[in-house]
């Protein structure tokens, strides 16, 4: 049984229209990824071709669960979302599992990461905010079993991540208007400034000798023949890709507080991963437009870096660099800072909805049930920022990302295989909006995600973290039971 959202007092205030729940989607979205993570997907697939591939794939993939969760989001326009529909149509192990990685890698996960992208591109303004750990600071190095480290420690870069998570959890403690006025104006900005982006590559940025590089008849010379290795290697370049994806369902943790969410979600969910898939296959042929994939480490010009050499893995800098000198490189930055910005107040604001019906259904802190005066769940947003403070001190961008999108993948098949176990469950439940397609797109969506999970745990670039991820997973099983043993529902009492 679910329990009811508004069975403490003040309750949750419905503030986000269908605008704003789309600005939730797109601003969750786009955030450092799309300027970066280029360059390590150029090194890792070695052709313009099969890069562009990926990020059509990576568009296809994730509207395909839009489409698949609308109908979840609209039968259950409730705090909570995946653990919501999980608990529903599995069990509410199965729901607190995704709740329990939720909080422990994904969502904490991403804010932190998108955090260290932010200070990644503060770098550029202000050089001294570097990523090299303080010497004054406790610090040291792991050497993972495929021969990676991870420096554990404060750094420039981490510190400016820390300072914007505060910062934004303390904008959403006061209130869920002021955090969505904060995402919306965000949002339209950096959205606006995506598409200037693209438009300007595409035109006066346009470098002949990187079109001829890019697409000429070498459109995928570099790459490695197709076979099972490939594949591997495809999928595991992916986790960029969709790593700069994902988030797009975040207006669902957050369905109490959504006008009309029966319709209003189905709509966002749809209109936002559209919008953004089809800029970053946009941006991604702009960046192809003005700079050569190949480039070297030592190159003097960013064009003698390339895409793949690109400073810092800073792609789109790189662009604005090409066009403008200095200034452009500036600029860019300014908005990437914007667009992280935002990017981390949607995820922050959605994420605490998540644990709050967690402690609802007694199966996380009693006082993450618990709204505020301000109707927000003060103490989840609190435990959240926290953790992820945490996260920021343990690992750089690309390895945060690859801790993540693991166990993404893993519930986004099992919650659409979720989808399939209500029609057969629950066939005479009203669904206000049916998933497009079905059977057959959500099918291939499960076959997708599932598949490119299989590829994260066999390569040898992301086994090590995607094992890891698995472990937290099977580890949320026997603190299920302790829980459950242990906790008493607000809800209930």
């Amino acid at each position: 049984m679910s329990s009811p959202d508004t069975g403490a007092k003040p309750q949750f205030v419905k503030a986000l229209t269908l605008t704003d729940a789309t600005m939730l989607v797109a601003g969750s979205m786009i955030g450092s990824g799309v300027f970066i993570v280029a360059a390590d997907m150029g090194r890792t697939l070695g052709s313009p071709g099969w890069l562009l591939i990926a990020w059509i794939l990576t568009g296809i993939i994730t509207v395909l669960g839009a489409l698949a969760y609308g109908e979840l989001a609209a039968m259950y326009p409730r705090a909570g979302g995946m653990y919501t529909f999980l608990r529903e149509s599995m069990s509410p192990l199965m729901g607190f599992l995704y709740g329990w990685t939720l909080f422990v890698v994904i969502q904490t996960g991403t804010i932190a990461a998108v955090a260290v992208g932010f200070g990644k591109f503060l770098g550029v303004l202000w050089p001294a905010v570097t990523a090299d750990t303080y010497s004054w600071f406790p610090h040291t190095t792991l050497h993972t079993s495929d021969g990676s480290a991870i420096d554990l420690g404060l750094s420039p870069q981490r510190l400016a991540a820390l300072v914007t998570i505060w910062v934004l959890t303390w904008i959403n403690l006061r209130g869920v208007r002021e955090g969505k006025l904060v995402q919306t104006t965000l949002t339209v900005i950096k959205t606006v400034s995506l598409a200037a982006l693209v438009l300007l590559a595409l035109t006066i940025g346009r470098n002949p000798a990187a079109v001829t590089a890019n697409f000429g008849a070498n459109w995928f010379a570099g790459s490695p023949q197709w076979s099972s290795l490939f594949v591997i290697t495809f999928g595991s370049a992916l986790v960029g890709s969709l790593f700069s994806a994902d988030s797009w369902h975040s207006p669902t943790f957050a369905a109490a507080e959504v006008q009309n969410p029966q319709k209003n979600l189905p709509r966002a969910l749809l209109l936002g991963t559209v919008l953004v898939s089809a800029l970053y296959i946009l941006a991604n042929l702009g960046y192809l437009s003005v700079l050569p994939l190949h480039g070297a480490a030592d190159g003097a010009t960013v064009i003698a870096r390339g895409i793949d050499h690109a400073t810092n893995d800073r792609v789109a800098t790189a662009v604005m660099e090409y066009i403008f000198g200095a200034n452009g490189a500036a600029i860019m930055a300014c908005a990437i800072l914007i667009s992280t910005f935002g990017c981390n107040n949607g995820l922050i604001l959605s994420g605490a909805r998540v644990y709050y019906a967690m402690a609802r259904d007694g199966l996380f802190f009693q006082k993450a049930g618990v709204l505020s005066r301000n109707s927000v769940p003060a103490f989840a947003l609190i435990a959240q920022s926290v953790w992820t403070s945490l996260l920021c001190l343990t690992g750089t961008y690309n390895q945060l990302l690859d801790y993540v999108i693991f166990a993404a993948l893993l519930f986004y098949a099992l919650t659409t295989i979720g989808l399939f176990i209500l029609r057969v469950k629950r066939p005479d439940e009203p669904r206000p909006y049916r998933a497009v397609g079905y059977p057959v797109l959500p099918a291939l969506y499960i076959l997708f995600a599932s598949g490119i999970a299989i590829t994260l745990l066999v390569a040898d670039k992301t086994r090590v973290q995607a094992l890891s991820g698995l472990a937290l997973v099977v580890l949320g099983v026997p603190v299920y039971y302790l829980w459950r043993r242990g906790g008493t529902s607000p809800a209930a009492s």
